[in-house]
């Protein structure tokens, strides 16, 4: 679930952090970049493991700040296809169950993935597998298990296109901005994201199988 990746950078820091050691002063630098952030190809970043090179410092005419080049590795969350993970629903929908791990909420297990005669309820809002006559309810926040199908990065980098009214004039700033956080709003794609599913045995609720 959790892997550590290499990976190199050119930090900066400020002056009001010279009076830390270079270790610490690198690593909160670092932190504060990467924590909790996607790096494409990598996976969700946790936070700094270790720092295994720097460069000499240097300061740049007219700035004050110093910069250093540095290697180090990464805490990283990217479970591998096939690993079984345990999480909790998050929601549902005809369309499939979303599940949360508490920090990363981009799971998501099709409907075709669930078990065979699960079926969804449009009243309760929740899926419900039938097993030999019995009704076996998915609640929101109920535990699940389930295995890792595939992974998805997006480029979720947003993109600013010049635009006009309808008169042809050049849109305000405000304009500008709503109009994109709108497009953004309604087609915002995670950049990083999971596909499981409940078909192999064990998988589904930890409460079937007595854990």
């Amino acid at each position: 679930m959790f892997v550590l990746a290499e990976l190199e950078d050119t930090v900066k820091i400020e002056p009001s952090a010279f009076i830390k050691r270079d270790h610490d002063a690198i690593t909160d630098v670092l932190n504060e970049k990467y924590a909790n952030k996607v790096v494409q190809e990598v996976g969700l970043c946790i936070c700094v493991f270790d720092i295994l090179s720097t460069s000499d410092r240097y300061i740049l005419y007219g700035d004050g700040c110093s910069y250093v080049k540095v290697t180090f590795r990464m805490t990283v969350f990217r479970p591998y296809i096939g690993e079984v993970l345990t999480g909790k629903i998050k929601s549902c929908s005809p369309q499939g169950i979303r599940v949360s791990m508490e920090f990363f909420d981009d799971i998501h297990l099709p409907k075709e993935t669930l078990l065979d005669g699960t079926s969804f309820d449009p009243a309760e809002q929740i899926f419900v597998w039938n097993y030999e006559g019995e009704k076996l309810f998915m609640d929101i926040d109920e535990r699940i298990r389930f295995k890792v199908l595939a992974e998805n990065f997006a480029d979720a980098t947003p993109s600013v296109h010049p635009s006009t009214s309808a008169a042809g004039r050049r849109q305000s700033v405000a304009d500008t901005t709503a109009s994109n956080d709108l497009v953004a709003n309604s087609t915002k794609i995670p950049p990083y994201a999971l596909t499981g599913t409940l078909q192999q045995d064990g998988l589904g609720l930890c409460s079937w199988w007595g854990s």
